[in-house]
């Protein structure tokens, strides 16, 4: 059996926001893709990429009683992501993602941005196995 890489399970396009966004904006692209996440756009080359999630607006806009139209994404976003190349072997991604209780990696091809790897996509594969 060959070996699975993250680009063989990995999402793309990835649904990217500015950081200078407001939170009502990132909820509604959320809504419209049918998205958990975006990846946060960088100011420059040499800048990160970030992540945005539900859990992330839902902690500021609840436990913090934030504004959806006040508070930007950059304020909430977690930077850097954590990110993998295209081709690293699906089994030290999913390793990656226990250890650090990660539910999602960015996927970078010579440094930009190429995907996203969730676990529920690796997860679905597995079940696939199964059937």
């Amino acid at each position: 059996m060959a070996v699975k890489l993250v680009k063989d399970l990995m999402v793309s396009p990835v649904i990217c926001i500015s950081p200078f966004s407001t939170l009502r904006e990132a909820m509604s692209l959320m809504k419209k893709h049918k998205v958990k996440s975006l990846v946060v756009d960088r100011q420059h080359e040499h800048d990160a990429y970030g992540l945005i999630t539900y859990t992330n607006i839902l902690k500021t806009i609840i436990a913090e009683e934030g504004d959806i139209d006040l508070i930007n994404v950059y304020d909430v976003c977690v930077k850097p992501a954590i990110a993998v190349t295209e081709q690293l072997a699906l089994k030290h991604a999913a390793s990656l993602m226990t250890q650090h209780k990660l539910k999602r990696l960015l996927v970078l091809r010579d440094n930009q941005l190429s995907g996203l790897l969730t676990m529920d996509d690796m997860i679905n594969d597995v079940m696939a196995m199964v059937e």
